[in-house]
Order: C-alpha cells, then sequence, then structure tokens
C-alpha cells in the first residue's frame, strides 16, 4: 500500500514538473546553443510542440505571442480552401465569341474569361488554345478580349513589397494569368560568358545579356545579377547586368512580367502562330456580353493537385489566387480580399477556433502585417488532423530531405523523411509549421517562429528542433 501511495505520489509530482516545464518556456539545449550562435534572443522566438491527441503541448515557449508567419500562412488558407471547396474542386477558363465560324474562319471578337485557375500554366494556355483549334478555329477576324472581372483588385505596385518588382514571387494575381505571370529564365556557363534562354520570350520582348562569367564560388549567385525590365510597346527588353560564376553551372530562375493581361495576351499570340493560327486584330480587356457563344470550357487540375504545387514550392502568386477565389466562390464574385478573410474568419468561428491575434492580408504570407501565434498554428494543424482532406493536406506539404522547400534540410540524419514542414522566409522572418513523426511513430505538430533581424541565420535553431521532437528528447 505505501508502494502504492508513493508511486501515486511521484507521478503526480511528474505531472505537475510536465506542466511547469511545458509552460515555462524551456527551450531544448541543442535549440538554445544554435539560437545564442546565430545571436538571436529566445524572446524573439515563439514554440509549440504539440503531440496529436494530447489535451496540452509537450514544449511551449511565447506560444501565445503574435508572429508574421511568412509562407506558413499558407497553411491557413490551403486547409481552408480544402474543406470549403472540396479536393476536387476545379477552377474554369471559359471562350466565347460574339461572331460567327465559317469554313475555319472566326468572324467577330474572341474572349477569354478567367475565373482564377491558379495553374494555367504555358502548357495548359496551349492545351486551351488546341482544344480551339479542335473546334475548327483557324483564323480570327476580330479581337482578343481578356475578361478579369471575376477578381475585384485595386492597382498594386509589384515594388511596394520589397523594391524588387521582377521577383517571380511579387507577382500579382488576376482572374486569368498564364504561367505565373513570369518568364523562366535559364543560365549556363558558355565558352568565353554566359548563355541567357528565356521561355517564354513574348513578341516584342528582348532579351539583352550583359552577363560576365568569373571564377567566384556559387553561392547566392542570383544577388549577383541585376534583372532590369525595360517596357515598351512592342520593345520591350530585359535587361542582366552583373556576373555569373561558372561554378554555379546551370541555374534557372523566374521572371515576373508586370501586367497579367499583357502577359496573357502575349501568350495567346505565341501560341496561336506556333499552332498555325492566324490573328491580326488587336487586344483589350473588357467583359463578355450576354449574347456570346461560349466555345470552349477548359478545367483546371483538382485542388488537390493545386495545393500540393502551392505548398511544395511556396508559390505565392498561387496561394493569392486561392485565397481570393475563397472570396468569390462563398460570398459571389468579383472576389476580392476582404471576402475571403470573412470567408476564413467565419470558417475557423464554426470549427471553434478563436484567433483574435489573427491579421490576413492576402493569404500568401507574403505580407508585413499578417500575423498569427504559433499556439493558433498549432491549434489549427491538429484540427486539420482530424479533418477528412488531412491528407490532402499533409501530402502537400514539403518532406525534410526529399522535396520542395525542405529538400535540402535534414540531409544525413534521422530525421530525413519524417517530417512534413512548410517553411516561410521573408527578411527578418524565419518560420516553420507541419508535422513530425518521432521514432516512435508518434506524430507531433511543430511550430517554430522566428522574427528578428537575425532570422535568416535561425534554420539549425529549426532543425535543432526537429530533431529533438524526432528522437533526441
Amino acid at each position: 500500500m505505501r508502494t502504492m501511495i508513493l508511486r501515486v505520489q511521484w507521478l503526480v509530482l511528474l505531472l505537475v514538473w510536465s506542466t511547469a516545464w511545458a509552460g515555462n518556456g524551456a527551450l531544448p539545449a541543442s535549440v538554445q546553443a544554435a539560437l545564442r550562435q546565430a545571436n538571436i534572443p529566445a524572446s524573439h522566438v515563439g514554440v509549440v510542440v504539440w503531440e496529436v491527441g494530447k489535451p496540452a503541448p509537450l514544449l511551449s515557449h511565447d506560444d501565445r505571442l503574435s508572429f508574421n508567419p511568412a509562407s506558413t500562412m499558407k497553411l491557413v488558407t490551403s486547409y481552408a480552401a480544402l474543406e470549403l471547396l472540396g479536393p476536387a474542386y476545379t477552377w474554369k477558363t471559359e471562350v466565347y465569341t460574339d461572331g460567327s465560324l465559317v469554313d475555319g474562319v472566326l468572324t467577330g471578337n474572341l474572349y477569354i474569361k478567367g475565373y482564377g485557375d491558379p495553374q494555367l500554366t504555358l502548357e495548359r494556355f496551349w492545351l486551351l488554345l488546341r482544344e480551339l483549334r479542335s473546334r475548327g478555329v483557324r483564323e480570327i477576324r476580330g479581337d482578343l478580349v481578356l475578361d478579369q472581372s471575376y477578381f475585384s483588385l485595386p492597382a498594386a505596385d509589384p515594388a511596394s513589397f520589397d523594391g524588387e518588382p521582377g521577383r517571380a514571387y511579387n507577382a500579382v494575381p488576376a482572374a486569368l494569368m498564364v504561367n505565373f505571370n513570369s518568364t523562366a529564365l535559364r543560365l549556363t556557363p558558355v565558352s568565353g560568358g554566359v548563355a541567357v534562354y528565356a521561355d517564354p520570350l513574348p513578341p516584342g520582348m528582348r532579351l539583352v545579356n550583359k552577363l560576365q562569367l568569373d571564377n567566384a564560388p556559387c553561392g547566392e549567385w542570383r544577388d549577383r545579377i541585376d534583372f532590369q525590365w525595360l517596357p515598351g510597346n512592342g520593345n520591350s527588353r530585359l535587361v542582366l547586368n552583373g556576373n555569373y560564376a561558372a561554378a554555379c553551372g546551370e541555374k534557372s530562375t523566374a521572371f515576373n512580367l508586370g501586367d497579367a493581361s499583357v502577359s496573357v495576351a502575349d501568350a495567346f499570340r505565341m501560341l496561336w502562330q506556333e499552332s498555325g493560327g492566324r490573328f491580326t486584330g488587336n487586344w483589350r480587356t473588357g467583359e463578355v456580353p450576354a449574347s456570346a457563344q461560349r466555345l470552349v470550357v477548359f478545367e483546371s487540375p483538382p485542388l488537390a493537385e493545386v495545393v500540393r504545387s502551392l505548398n511544395k514550392f511556396s508559390n505565392n502568386v498561387m496561394a493569392r489566387s486561392l485565397f481570393l477565389s475563397l472570396g468569390a466562390v462563398k460570398n459571389g464574385a468579383p472576389g476580392n480580399t476582404q471576402k475571403s478573410a470573412d470567408v476564413v474568419r467565419d470558417w475557423l468561428a464554426r470549427k471553434g477556433l478563436h484567433f483574435p491575434e489573427l491579421v490576413l492580408e492576402n493569404g500568401s504570407g507574403l505580407s508585413r502585417i499578417e500575423r498569427i501565434s504559433p499556439r493558433s498554428m498549432a491549434q489549427l494543424l491538429l484540427a486539420a488532423h482530424n479533418s477528412p482532406v488531412f491528407a490532402e493536406l499533409e501530402s502537400a506539404l514539403p518532406i525534410a530531405a526529399v522535396d520542395g522547400t525542405m529538400k535540402s534540410r535534414g540531409k544525413d540524419t534521422p530525421l530525413a523523411g519524417h517530417a512534413h514542414i512548410k517553411t516561410g522566409t521573408l527578411e527578418g522572418v524565419k518560420t516553420i509549421a507541419g508535422y513530425v513523426f518521432d521514432q516512435t511513430g508518434r506524430r507531433f505538430v511543430v511550430v517554430f517562429d522566428i522574427n528578428d533581424t537575425n532570422a535568416a541565420a535561425g534554420g539549425a535553431a529549426q532543425d535543432a528542433l526537429l530533431e529533438w521532437v524526432y528522437g533526441g528528447r
């Protein structure tokens, strides 16, 4: 009997100690050491480690504070979309005419109406035009009219976020957008210089390559190149200045082309001509008239596939399009950010999730004002684990040492392949959020937010926490 009483007392003391330890913010020694090495104060980080199915976190540190989550905010958008729209949801792109088609000649205007397809790549836009050709259209004697009315957005300057308008992540969403409104640039060393290829290279755009090849280490190679976009009426130039290291071998990057409608029109001209079609008219934006005849309905891949591309590679313009689609579908077109934020907040409330600190701007994390606490993010991920769409959400997250933005993290460690983690990075922000299996097969939700001027150096501390969760406790 005495032995049983002592055992109960010990278990009570152990429970009290564990609860106090979880709430007092004691970070693992390896994490503390990595933070000191990066010169990041512990007061500038928020951490939650919470085993699925448990009533309280195993570890919490400043988890109720509001942090800028960077791209981990995409988890909120993705989970909401999977539940509200469904994993099989698809976006339409429609083609109409107000004229007549006789012997392959379309006499009248051609209208293309977008509904926010986040994955209307150049290849898929070619398939859309190929389908139009299969309907017998060979020549268009009229104008191309692009209908962007499904979204309503104020005019936006892609340079406003960080002064880098040419970076692909700064592309502004549109209801009709092709290839993420960007062109892919491939750079490769050649004898005596650097070869640069652009795909697509829109009509009227000229690539001016002034890069110099050198023997410097590869490192942050993109930062050594100055991309200058000089738009013009049929005479646009993309000028590349700077240096490129031979040690880099072949690299690729993407460049934001600016106005989405211009890019769609350019892609249409290029692909229509390549397919053997003829078009000599002009283009403009406008709405499809009620009397127009629909020629083609082209569907996107399902949402479950889209969120994989969106999260694995942290595509901002895809996330912003998805966020806008939530508002347009659930609160009526045209979609805007306020409608979408209202939809997400209502959805959270219905799930019993109350995040008073939550700030939503565009749903992608490419924001200086979006906020959520580590605890709220952890509660969201715990709720997702009990959702019918959990398999689709987890499979969309990068896997440590395997793919996406986690491909180079956790290599040659026991953690490899055992963590599905969304990453986030902005200047002064470095975040992770997702799921980790420990070595006994238990699943944990892990959130680690860093908001500090030295945040970029915080990856080692985050990796130390992931390894600790896997097996170092």
